[in-house]
């Protein structure tokens, strides 16, 4: 882009008694020049990079161009740009060095000495060229140590499996624990909730999910190489190398900066190999977030924590949370028993696996290989003279009618199960043959959730959306006014996206919702009922995030379906 081409008399004045004031305040009390310049003239940093890059006859690179140029860190490294808040980069054919600060002639000079020619110059907004970077860390992280197993550089990335560490990653010599482990590394640091690690035709693709979405990360194009990280992975999980024809299931625990860390891992083979998932399940962080943890926190709004607080406080029956893998059900069953966990009540629960620990609760762990699953657990629990029981989820017909009776016989139930919404669990129960009356008798509420990302606080800016987005997500009222998107930066890692909330649709039993249940009444006819009892669906519920401006219509788009 460039903002020369832009009429200089509809751009801020920024004259040289300007730029001479703010440079001296940049260098005492260590700000941007740009932020320097925007307290002299007031019109916002972006308008003062445009006005500059115009004045000074550089290109203007705005997020949009930043994606069509490829990163060239051949000369000047990625740490050296992230230090240095310049980068080169490569576009149309032609390089270019990228500037946030448009007198930085020092590293100019630098940046032209390593590539031996003058490089033209653009000038870009700091968070914009930081967002840009960030997006690439990961991935040049995790890569760092496959360049060097390529360049036979003993100084890659590496760590054990007892301590994962930026220090023992430079000293181990194994490049496949270099990649391993600082693939490991960088996913924790990163806050991944899953680490992908896919084999392809060209060799391994490593990605991770950050905030319930995927992101490609690294590739390593050595097949050899990838079968040995894989290898890797499965003797640290203790799984048998030479089989690669079923799927195994595995853990093994790591430590960084002193913490646990438990890594989960599913290996499934391929067309080409095999695929492997490790859940992360970060102890400390799960110890801190379980502190004070309540439905408020998880990010439900007034009404539906109403609804639920009235449920988790009867006296028996069975409260049951639905949803895909992923959605926070347990997190949510686990809010439920911290607010109503006075001491007074004997609360156990059956779980596979505790993600949690709730002080003065009774927490076992399912231990299938010894004989201890769901069904038996929960009949030995309801030796234990319980009051409230949380079932971690329920998979199968035993331990759904273990359940239900349990609800039927004075014990309030915590429970799960997977479906795509309130209505579903019906369909689930009877598919498992729990009798309908007896379920609908037990159960007091069902509770169907998503988790949806949230506008970066950081970054976000209200945007016009089109009409036709409008149409497609069933919006019928305007709301051009509240509607938000973030735009990316170094704080999103350029995703727009900062955290996520829950939303819910919650059903609430009553006498004509069980008599329609009962008597197998079309779901039609039940979702009438619900609706004119005042249920939410989800996608309402989302579309209300929207209209305050919290999330994007993209987003309730990939997450909930049209009523």
């Amino acid at each position: 882009m460039n903002a020369h081409d832009l009429p200089l008399a509809n751009l801020p004045q920024i004259d040289p008694a300007i730029i001479a004031r703010a440079r001296k305040q940049a260098a005492e009390e260590g700000i941007h020049i740009i932020h320097a310049i925007d307290r002299e003239i007031g019109v916002g940093e972006a308008a003062v990079v445009t006005a500059l890059a115009a004045r000074l006859r550089m290109s203007y690179f705005d997020t949009s161009v930043l994606e069509q140029a490829t990163a060239d860190f051949s000369l000047w490294t990625f740490s050296e740009a992230t230090r240095s808040r310049c980068a080169v980069v490569k576009l149309d054919d032609m390089l270019l060095v990228v500037l946030t600060d448009p007198f930085d002639d020092k590293c100019c000079t630098q940046v032209e000495s390593r590539y031996q020619h003058p490089l033209e110059r653009a000038l870009a907004h700091p968070a914009d060229l930081e967002a840009w970077l960030s997006r690439r860390e990961e991935s040049m992280r995790a890569m760092s140590a496959i360049d060097s197993v390529a360049a036979g550089d003993p100084n890659g990335f590496s760590a054990n499996t007892e301590e994962l560490s930026l220090a023992q990653i430079s000293e181990d010599e194994s490049p496949v624990v270099r990649i391993v482990n600082s693939t490991l590394y960088d996913g924790l640091k990163a806050e991944a909730s899953d680490i992908h690690l896919e084999t392809r035709p060209d060799g391994l693709h490593v990605l991770y999910r950050i905030d319930g979405v995927l992101n490609r990360i690294a590739h390593v194009a050595d097949r050899a190489l990838a079968q040995r990280a894989i290898s890797r992975v499965k003797v640290l999980a203790e799984l048998d190398i030479s089989e690669t024809r079923v799927p195994q299931d595995g853990r093994f625990k790591a430590s960084i900066k002193g913490r646990g860390v438990d890594f989960r891992v599913s290996v499934m083979p391929s067309m080409h190999g095999e695929d492997i998932v490790l859940r992360i399940l970060d102890k400390q962080n799960l110890t801190t977030a379980s502190e004070g943890l309540s439905l408020t926190r998880l990010g439900f709004d007034e009404r539906n924590v109403e609804q639920i607080r009235r449920h988790i406080t009867e006296a028996y029956g069975m409260v049951l949370v639905t949803g895909p893998t992923g959605s926070g059900k347990t997190t949510t069953l686990y809010a439920a028993l911290s607010e109503i966990n006075n001491g007074r009540d004997k609360i156990v629960t059956i779980e596979d696996p505790i993600e949690y620990q709730l002080p003065g609760v009774l927490q076992i762990p399912v231990n299938e290989k010894k004989g201890l699953g769901f069904a038996r657990g929960l009949r030995s629990i309801l030796r234990h003279d319980p009051d409230k029981i949380l079932v971690g989820e329920i998979r199968d017909p035993e331990t759904a009618q273990i359940a239900v009776q349990s609800a039927l016989t004075g014990h309030l139930v915590f429970t799960s199960v997977h479906a795509n919404n309130t209505f579903d669990v019906f369909g689930r129960f009877a598919h498992m043959g729990v009798d309908s009356y007896s379920f609908v008798s037990a159960l007091n509420v069902v509770i169907a959730q998503r988790l949806i990302r949230t506008n970066c606080p950081q970054c976000v800016k209200p945007v016009k959306p089109e009409a036709a987005e409008l149409r497609r997500a069933g919006i019928t009222e305007s709301i051009t006014d509240a509607y938000a998107a973030g735009i990316g930066c170094a704080h999103c890692r350029g995703s727009g996206y900062r955290g996520r909330r829950a939303i819910a649709e919650i059903l609430e039993m009553n006498d004509d919702m069980r008599d329609l249940i009962q008597t197998r009444a079309p779901i039609r006819t039940i979702k009438e009922a619900a609706q004119a009892a005042g249920i939410r669906t989800l996608r309402e519920a989302a579309l209300d995030m929207v209209k305050h401006g919290q999330t994007t219509i993209e987003e309730v788009r990939r997450v909930t379906l049209a009523s």
